[in-house]
């Protein structure tokens, strides 16, 4: 820095004294050492992140993104000490590297946008499966309802509008309800009959057969 400082220094005298160099050279050249003296301790800063054990604390994505921040930098710096002492970086090898970090820039920017991306989830349903699974768990089903889930296992979708759904949905729910309750009592007293009428020559039911066989005294009748 302070080289540059005494080449300033020097130039500017040559211009004083009608030198060859350009006043807005000049100017640029002390912009430049300007601003070279704002990056000093922001390099300094970020070449405390390189150290090992800094770098292995960190995760994977935020270790890649301060690597290539050292190597843009490290490359931005060297491109400018070349210009300076009149080379052009696109003749020399650094180009190559410079090239290389471009790729490395895009590959970080997709790792960068995956990371902000929702999970993907990790199983898949399969819906054919899980409608024959219901169907045969749910054995009461109209066939209405049987068609319903298989609509929805192959993605159709309703074309009716919020509001029928609805109501048609309290309404055949009712109905299915009031059906299923009444099939379950007439199948309990159909196999409550079948448990307790039986064939006997007295025309007595049930337990009170035994009863009957056991008191030739009483007479029973029965409606």
């Amino acid at each position: 820095m302070e080289g540059g400082g005494g080449s300033s220094s020097s130039s500017s005298a040559a211009v004083a004294g009608g030198g060859i160099v350009p006043k807005s050279a000049m100017e640029a050249v002390k912009q430049t050492l300007a601003l070279l003296e704002e990056v000093k301790p922001q390099l300094e800063e970020m070449l405390s992140l390189a150290e090992p054990e800094v770098l292995a604390q960190m995760q994977p994505l935020k270790r890649a993104k301060v690597m290539y921040m050292l190597a843009e930098a490290t490359t931005t710096i060297f491109n400018l000490r070349l210009r300076c002492t009149g080379v052009n970086p696109d003749d020399h090898r650094v180009k190559s590297e410079i090239e290389r970090l471009d790729v490395y820039k895009e590959k970080l920017q997709r790792c960068t946008d995956r990371s902000k991306e929702p999970l993907r989830p990790t199983t898949v349903l399969n819906r054919q499966a899980a409608t024959r699974f219901i169907e045969h768990s749910l054995p009461d089903l109209s066939s209405a309802q049987k068609q319903n889930i298989r609509d929805l296992s192959k993605g159709e979708k309703s074309r009716m509008r919020y509001s029928e759904t609805n109501a048609k949905k309290r309404k055949y729910q009712s109905n299915e309800k009031q059906q299923s309750v009444r099939s379950a009592a007439k199948e309990f007293l159909e196999k409550a009959a079948r448990e307790l009428n039986g064939n006997n020559d007295n025309g007595l039911k049930g337990p009170l057969v035994a009863a009957a066989d056991a008191s030739d005294d009483v007479e029973m009748s029965t409606a």
